[in-house]
């Protein structure tokens, strides 16, 4: 069976997703198009650059993540100057080592930019908090005066993993040289299973199957909010999430693999391989769950 794939957010906990799609694999399901949000994007785009799911784990697994926390030389001999980094830079690291990265690993595939891939099989989310709107990556590409064709999926996957205040945002230029700010498509859709359907749209092609690290809808945790503090940080997860939650409450929740990562963060990129392997695992185990009583 081929299916839509749209892949949410959430950092190294992503790597569950390689355990996911080796039970996919096991049932006979190929992934046609496929769609995510900031790691979620990182692993859409693995996908349609011709990884498979070891692969991408055996590509993770090489590399050692801390080599894209590059705060240049002043920040390294001065670490307190970092600081005054974020504020100037508006990014703790700058990201260039994570997208040259990413330019190899594609490269390795053949792939270098959108006009390498079959048109339509790889989308993803960014943020342009300049103008106030979400960016559909390459789909918009056009509205900034940008050949899509043209454009690196390199640098559209850093584009949507921008994490706001820990890596620097990516800022491009229309025609006319106004420069927009872009940011992680998480902070205003981390999960956008919205990509592949259309409002009223009753019969599709294929199903959209989407995978999230969460527990199922129903299980998600309130919000504590005891100060200041937790009250931004409850506004900014509510921001990152209820257009979301709305999309999946109503309409696609059967449609949805939780993968309900615990006790790991988003930039945890120091994990044993024990933690690696569980969260693969994770992964695997709860897709295999799902497609056992899943029907479409």
């Amino acid at each position: 069976m081929k299916v839509d794939a749209v892949f949410a957010g959430g950092g190294v906990k992503a790597l569950a997703f390689t355990g996911a799609m080796e039970a996919m694999s096991s049932k006979g399901i190929s992934i046609e198009r496929a769609a995510g949000t900031s790691a979620g994007a990182i692993t859409a785009a693995f996908i349609k650059s011709g990884y498979k799911a070891d692969e991408i784990y055996n590509l993770f697994n090489e590399i050692d993540i801390k080599q894209f926390l590059d705060p240049g030389p002043v920040g390294t001999v001065f670490p307190f100057l970092r600081w005054l980094r974020l504020y100037s830079q508006m990014g703790l690291y700058k990201g260039e080592a994570f997208e040259e990265w990413l330019q190899e690993a594609f490269a390795n595939k053949g792939v270098r930019t959108f006009g390498d891939l079959p048109e339509g099989c790889l989308k993803m989310v960014a943020s342009d908090i300049t103008n106030g709107r979400f960016i559909i990556l390459p789909d918009d590409l056009p509205n900034y005066g940008i050949d899509s064709n043209n454009f690196s999926v390199a640098k559209a996957v850093r584009m949507s993993s921008s994490l706001p205040f820990f890596f620097e945002p990516v800022k491009i230029k229309n025609q006319k040289g106004n420069e927009a700010v872009i940011v992680d498509g998480g902070v205003l859709s981390n999960f956008p299973i919205w990509l592949f359907i259309r409002k009223g749209e009753i019969k599709r092609k294929r199903p959209v199957l989407g995978l999230r690290l969460s527990p199922e809808y129903e299980e998600t945790p309130h919000n504590k909010i005891t100060n200041s503090l937790s009250l931004l940080q409850s506004m900014f997860d509510t921001m990152r999430t209820a257009h979301d939650q709305r999309h999946i409450a109503k309409v696609h929740a059967k449609n949805i693999i939780f993968i309900p990562v615990k006790g790991i963060s988003t930039t945890q990129f120091q994990m044993t391989e024990q933690e690696r392997k569980d969260l693969i695992n994770l992964g695997k185990k709860s897709a295999m769950s799902f497609l056992s009583k899943w029907s479409y």
